[in-house]
C-alpha cells in the first residue's frame, strides 16, 4: 500500500511496524544491532535457516554422505528444484528455469544463443545506463561473432524508437542498477516482438522485490542473480530462464557437460538436453545452492502483492523525508517518483557521494555509492521497517548538516564501493 499521508513521528512509524503484514519476517534473517542495512539491492543479509541447512549439507550430506549425496541427497537436482521454484516469482512455467553459474555468464549463453535464432539480423538494442557487465558481455560477443554485430546504445525513453527491421535482440535490465528506474516489460517486449526482435531481461534488480510476469510479458530469455533480494549468500549462482517456445532451438555455446542429454553417458561428442536443462553448463556448487535455496523458499512465502505495496510505501516515505530533512545540502533524487517507473531502491546524486556514504555507513545506516555520484540505498520489504526509514532520513541529514562526512578517512577508497 502506499502511504495515504506519510507519518509525522516516529511512533507514527512505529505504529505502520506494529500493523505490518511483513513486519514477522524480519526475524527470519540475522541483522546485526546498530545497523539499518539499506543495502539488500546489493547483498542480502543472512537467512537464520541457512545456517542449520548449511551444517546439514556440510556434516551429514558432505561430511558422511560423501559423494552418495548426488543421489541420495538430490543435489544433481538443485539447478532444477530451484529453478522451478524461482518460476514461482518470476511468472514462469516449470522448467522454463534452472539455477546455474553468474548473471554474467548466463547473459553470455542467452545473447549468443538468442543472436542464433535471427541471423540474418545484426544489431542488439540496449540501455546506455545498462549495468556495466551486460554491456561488456555484448561488446565481447561482438568481438568474438568477428564484429558481424553492432550494440546500438539508446537512453531509456529511446528503446522502443531504436528498435528496427535490424535488431535481433533487445536486452535490458528491468530495474536500474544506478536509478531505480523501471521498464515496462510488457509494451517494449510486446514492441519488440512487433519488429521481429527477441528481448532478453536481466532481472538482478527485480526478482523477491517486484512483480515480474516473464509469460504474461512474453519475455523470450531472462536471467537474474540470488544474492540481492532473494538473499542467497554472497556470489549466490544466478539463473535464468528460456521461455518454453524456444527451448527446442535454443542453442547456448557453453556446451559443457552437465548439459548434454546424458551427462554420465560420456559421450565424445555433444547432443543437447531436453529442454532448460540445455543451459547448464558444469557442475553446480551445492553449499551455495543450499544456502540460496533458503532465500527462496523465505520469498515465495511472501505474497508478492504486500511485497511491492510495502516496498511503494517504504520509499515513498525516504524520498518525502530526505527531501524535507536535506534540502540545503544539494541532494537530487533521480529514482522516478511515480510507482510504475520505480523499483525498489532511492537513488540521490550529490558531487560528494563517495564520503557521504562512508559517514553513513559508520553511524550504522548500510546503502552504498555508485560511480560518478550516487547515494544508492535498497528496501528490502522482508525486513526494512519503517522506523528504519525514519532513523535512516535523520542520521543522513545530520551526516550532511555536520559534514562530518568531510573527514579524511571517509574519502579513502577500498576496492569495493
Amino acid at each position: 500500500m502506499a502511504l495515504p499521508h506519510l507519518p509525522d513521528s516516529r511512533a507514527a512509524a512505529a505504529a505502520l511496524d506494529a500493523h505490518d503484514p511483513l513486519a514477522s519476517f524480519r526475524d527470519r534473517f540475522h541483522l546485526p544491532a546498530g545497523v539499518i542495512y539499506l543495502d539488500g539491492n546489493s547483498l542480502g543479509p543472512l537467512p537464520r535457516v541457512a545456517r542449520q541447512r548449511l551444517a546439514r549439507v556440510i556434516e551429514a550430506e558432505w561430511g558422511d554422505g560423501l559423494i552418495r549425496s548426488w543421489n541420495a541427497a538430490g543435489w544433481i537436482e538443485l539447478p532444477q528444484r530451484i529453478g522451478d521454484k524461482l518460476a514461482r516469482l518470476i511468472g514462469a512455467q516449470p522448467g522454463e528455469v534452472v539455477v546455474a553459474d553468474s548473471t554474467s555468464i548466463n547473459l553470455f549463453k542467452v545473447l549468443a544463443g538468442a543472436l542464433a535464432l535471427r541471423p540474418d539480423r545484426r544489431c542488439i538494442v540496449s540501455e546506455r545506463d545498462n549495468f556495466p557487465t551486460d554491456l561488456y558481455i555484448a561488446q565481447g560477443l561482438i568481438e568474438l561473432f568477428g564484429n558481424s554485430h553492432t550494440l546500438r546504445l539508446v537512453e531509456a525513453d529511446e528503446v522502443c524508437d531504436a528498435i528496427g527491421e535490424d535488431t535481433a535482440v533487445v536486452m535490458l535490465t528491468h530495474v536500474n542498477y544506478r536509478t531505480g528506474r523501471m521498464h515496462d516489460m510488457v509494451s517494449i517486449t510486446r514492441h519488440a516482438h512487433a519488429c521481429g526482435a527477441l528481448a532478453i531481461w536481466d532481472l538482478a534488480h527485480s526478482v523477491g522485490a517486484v512483480p515480474v510476469d516473464l509469460n504474461e510479458a512474453q519475455a523470450d530469455f531472462a536471467i537474474g542473480c540470488g544474492y540481492k533480494y532473494l538473499n542467497g549468500g554472497p556470489g549466490a549462482p544466478a539463473f535464468i530462464f528460456v521461455a518454453q517456445r524456444h527451448q527446442a532451438d535454443f542453442r547456448q555455446p557453453l556446451a559443457g557437460w552437465l548439459g548434454h542429454a546424458q551427462p554420465f553417458a560420456f559421450e565424445a561428442s555433444y547432443r543437447p538436453a531436453q529442454g532448460v536443462a540445455r543451459a547448464l553448463c558444469g557442475t553446480p556448487p551445492i553449499l551455495s545452492l543450499a544456502a540460496l535455496e533458503c532465500g527462496v523458499d523465505i520469498a515465495l512465502e511472501a505474497p508478492m502483492t504486500a511485497v511491492r505495496a510495502k516496498s511503494l510505501a517504504l520509499t515513498d516515505l525516504f524520498i518525502a523525508l530526505v527531501e524535507q530533512r536535506c534540502a540545503p545540502y544539494g541532494l537530487r533524487l533521480v529514482t522516478p517518483r511515480e510507482h510504475d517507473r520505480r523499483g525498489s531502491q532511492v537513488c540521490f546524486a550529490h558531487p560528494d557521494a563517495f564520503p557521504i556514504m562512508q559517514a553513513l555507513i559508520a553511524r550504522g545506516v548500510i546503502g552504498d555509492f555508485r560511480a560518478p555520484d550516487i547515494l544508492r540505498f535498497g528496501f528490502a520489504p522482508l525486513y526494512v521497517r519503517y522506523t528504519d526509514v525514519w532513523d535512516a532520513a535523520h542520521i543522513l541529514a545530520e551526516v550532511l548538516s555536520s559534514r562530518v562526512w568531510d573527514r579524511p578517512e571517509f574519502r579513502q577508497r577500498a576496492k569495493v564501493t
